[in-house]
C-alpha cells in the first residue's frame, strides 16, 4: 500500500461499496447509458450524499475498463474503481462468493480457502481504500459496505487518520468456531477493527463479532449489544474505541405503498387462481428455493392443495459461472418440470417458473396480487423482500410465510414462520395460512396490520439516520 495520503479530497461524506449505484445498458446502436439501480441502499444515501456534495466510490460493473468519475442528476459523485478480469474472478466469484459467502451462512456449502483468491481480496481492498483516501476531505466520514470489503477500514486508517471511519456488514456473520476456519481471520478482524462503528443487521451477529474479538482478547470487549444503541465496545491496540451495534435495516416503503395495482387484472394474467402463491429470490443456494418447491410437490401429493392454486417463482440470475449456483439452478428447474409434469395441465402449469429479473413495477404487481408470499431461506442477513410484501398489504389482505433464520424474523414477529430445514414446518405453515385465510381471515389480516405498520415506522431511512448519528457520536 501506499504511504498515507494528505488529506486533498473535497468529499466531506464518501460511501464505500463494491457496486456503483448504476447500471450500465448498451441499446442495439452501441450506446452506453448509465441508470440508477434499484435498491433501498441506494434510496437511503442518496439524499445524504446530495445533501453534502458526496462522493460514491465503487466497481462500476465493467470489466477491465476505466471510467472517469462522473456525477449524477442529483450532484452526487461516482468514482469508479476498475476491476481486472482476474480481480473479478479471484477476488468477487473466487473469496467474497465462494470463500466469505458460504463460510458466514453457516456452511449451507463447503467454502475454498485459496491463497491466490485472498491475494485477490487483500490487493483489491488495497484499491478501493486508496481511492477512497484520494476523495474523502480532511476529517471526512467514510462509511464502508459489506463483506467484499472488511479490509478497507484498517487500510483506510493507516492511509488516512483523520477520518471517521463506518462498517455496515449486510450479511450475517458466523459463530466463533465457524470464522476460526477462515486462515486469514486475523486480517479480516483487524481490517474490520480499523472502523470507528461497526453495525450488523441483527445482535446475534454483532455477538458473534464480539465473541470471536474477546476470544483473542478478552480485556479489550465489554458493554453488551443493542439495537441501535453502540454500547458494546473493544479497545484496540492503537488505543481507539471501536462501537458495535444492530441497526436492522429496511426498505423504503413509499413505492410499494402509493402503487395502485389491479389486483383482479393480475391474476387473471396468472390464470385466475383460487390461491396465488409467490416466490421472489436471487437463485441463490442460500434461498431454499428447491425446498419450497419440495414442501408444494409434498401438499399436492396429499390432495392439501389443487390444480386451483398457483405458485409463481422469480428467480432472478445470480453468480451463474459458480458451480454451486450452477448445481442450484439444475436442481430447481428440474423439480419445476417434474412438478409441472405430474400435476399441472396443458396449458395451465401449476408452477409458473420465470428465470428472470423484473422491474420494480411488476414485482409490486405480483405482491399485491399474491395470496401468500413465501421467504425459505436457509440463512440471510435481513431479507428485505418479505417487508416489500408486507408493504403492498395495508389493507391487511395476504399472508407471509417466513424462515426463522431470516433477519426479518426478528421483526416480523406476526408472519407464518418455519424452518427451512424441515420439509414438514414449511408444509404446514403454507398450509395454516391458506386455511386461515380460507376459514379466519380476520386472524391473518390483524397478524399482517401489525407487520406493515412495523414496515413503514422503521423504513430506510431510520436505519441511514441512526448508524450514522452513532458514527458521529462514537468519532468523539
Amino acid at each position: 500500500m501506499n504511504s498515507p495520503h494528505a488529506p486533498t479530497g473535497t468529499h466531506d461524506f464518501v460511501v464505500v461499496a463494491n457496486r456503483l449505484p448504476v447500471d450500465l445498458t448498451i441499446d442495439n446502436l452501441g450506446a452506453s447509458t448509465w441508470s440508477p439501480s434499484p435498491g433501498g441502499l441506494v434510496s437511503a444515501l442518496s439524499p445524504i450524499l446530495s445533501k453534502h456534495s458526496g462522493c460514491w466510490v465503487g466497481w462500476p460493473g465493467a470489466i477491465a475498463e476505466k471510467l472517469e468519475p462522473f456525477h449524477t442528476d442529483n450532484g452526487i459523485l461516482l468514482h469508479p474503481v476498475e476491476l481486472t478480469r482476474v480481480d473479478y474472478e479471484n477476488f468477487y466469484e473466487g473469496f467474497s462468493n465462494a470463500t466469505l459467502w458460504p463460510l458466514y451462512h453457516d456452511l449451507i456449502v463447503s467454502p475454498e480457502y485459496r491463497y491466490d483468491w485472498w491475494q485477490s481480496y487483500h490487493a483489491v481492498n488495497v484499491k478501493f481504500a486508496e481511492e477512497a483516501a484520494s476523495v474523502a476531505a480532511p476529517g471526512a466520514t467514510v462509511w464502508v459496505q459489506d463483506y467484499q470489503l472488511q479490509l478497507v477500514p484498517g487500510l483506510l486508517r493507516e492511509l488516512r487518520p483523520d477520518l471517521t471511519i463506518g462498517l455496515f456488514l449486510h450479511i450475517p456473520f458466523p459463530a466463533p468456531d465457524l470464522f476460526r476456519q477462515l486462515p486469514w481471520r486475523t486480517d479480516i478482524l483487524a481490517g474490520m477493527l480499523g472502523a470507528d462503528l461497526i453495525g450488523f443487521h441483527l445482535i446475534s451477529n454483532a455477538q458473534n463479532f464480539l465473541d470471536i474479538v474477546d476470544r483473542y482478547h478478552p480485556e479489550r470487549v465489554s458493554g453488551s449489544v443493542k439495537v441501535r444503541q453502540p454500547n458494546a465496545t473493544i479497545h484496540t491496540d492503537d488505543d481507539r474505541v471501536v462501537k458495535v451495534a444492530a441497526f436492522p435495516i429496511s426498505i423504503d416503503p413509499e413505492p410499494f405503498v402509493s402503487a395502485h395495482v389491479d389486483r383482479t387484472r393480475v391474476r387473471r394474467e396468472m390464470g385466475n387462481p383460487e390461491t396465488l402463491i409467490l416466490g421472489v429470490d436471487r437463485l441463490d443456494y442460500t434461498k431454499g428455493i428447491l425446498q419450497r418447491l419440495e414442501a408444494l410437490e409434498s401438499l399436492l401429493e396429499e390432495g392439501l392443495i389443487d390444480h386451483r392454486t398457483s405458485f409463481v417463482q422469480i428467480a432472478t440470475p445470480s453468480r451463474e459461472r459458480i458451480d454451486h449456483y450452477q448445481a442450484t439452478r439444475s436442481k430447481v428447474e428440474e423439480a419445476v418440470g417434474r412438478i409441472n409434469g405430474r400435476f399441472g395441465a396443458l396449458g395451465k402449469p401449476v408452477v409458473s417458473y420465470h428465470h428472470a429479473s423484473l422491474s420494480k413495477e411488476r414485482l409490486i404487481e405480483l405482491y399485491s396480487a399474491a395470496d401468500i408470499m413465501l421467504v425459505t431461506p436457509f440463512k440471510d442477513g435481513m431479507n428485505l423482500v418479505a417487508k416489500e410484501y408486507v408493504a403492498c398489504h395495508g389493507d391487511g389482505s395476504g399472508a407471509l410465510v417466513l424462515s426463522e433464520f431470516a433477519g426479518a424474523a426478528t421483526e416480523l414477529v406476526d408472519a407464518y414462520l418455519c424452518n427451512p430445514f424441515d420439509s414438514e414446518s414449511i408444509k404446514a405453515e403454507i398450509h395454516n395460512a391458506m386455511m386461515a385465510l380460507a376459514t379466519q381471515p380476520e386472524i391473518p389480516q390483524k397478524r399482517m396490520l401489525t407487520m406493515y405498520q412495523q414496515v413503514i415506522t422503521h423504513d430506510v431511512d431510520l436505519w441511514a439516520r441512526s448508524y450514522l448519528d452513532a458514527l458521529k457520536e462514537s468519532s468523539r
